[in-house]
């Protein structure tokens, strides 16, 4: 490779409108003023609160929104769960005939009955690995026979308590579709 071709060249106009050709140089090793880095200067007081004021707009907007939505997750949550567990009763009832009972309970899902009627085809490893608890840590209520049709699966809501309306209204598998 030739000299010339190391050299990359810069083409130039000089003061009397001709060409001139010069070696090219990298912008930081022209003339200081000319540099492209800044010297170590940080941001100053008012930059930052500008900064701050702006997150805390957009705090103030998002964030109610966010946590607004709290309930309606574990609402949702409960509603899947309860989907999830009147398949598996399904299931229970394609390999026995019949759906478990009060008295067993949620429990035949996992592990086979001991008590009332004992399933004579129920699956070994149960229908579901285990009992699943509703979104506010409390245990699904199971009836079965239940006035409102076979069986009765029920979360009591974020109060954990019979009744109520909003959001503390009991989720149940015969209204899942209500709200």
């Amino acid at each position: 490779m030739s000299v010339r071709e190391q050299v990359k060249l810069q083409q130039t106009i000089g003061s009397e409108g001709h060409w001139l050709l010069r070696p090219f140089t990298s912008p930081l090793t022209l003339h200081p003023s000319r540099r492209i880095l800044h010297n170590g200067r940080g941001f100053t007081f008012i930059e930052i609160m500008v900064v701050v004021a702006i997150l805390a707009i957009l705090a103030a907007l998002v964030v109610p929104r966010i946590m607004g939505r709290t309930d309606d997750a574990k609402r949702t949550a409960a509603k899947v769960q309860i989907r999830n567990l009147e398949g598996a009763l399904q299931l229970y009832k394609l390999d026995n005939g019949v759906f478990p009972s009060t008295e067993q309970g949620l429990k035949a899902l996992v592990e086979k009955p001991s008590v009332g009627v004992i399933p004579k085809k129920w699956k070994i490893g149960g229908y579901i690995p285990k009992l699943p608890e509703d979104p506010w840590a409390n245990p699904y209520k199971y009836l079965s026979p239940s006035p409102k049709g076979e069986y009765e699966l029920i979360s009591l809501g974020t109060d954990g308590e019979v009744g109520g309306e909003g959001i503390n209204a009991d989720i149940a598998n015969w209204n899942l579709d209500k709200d």
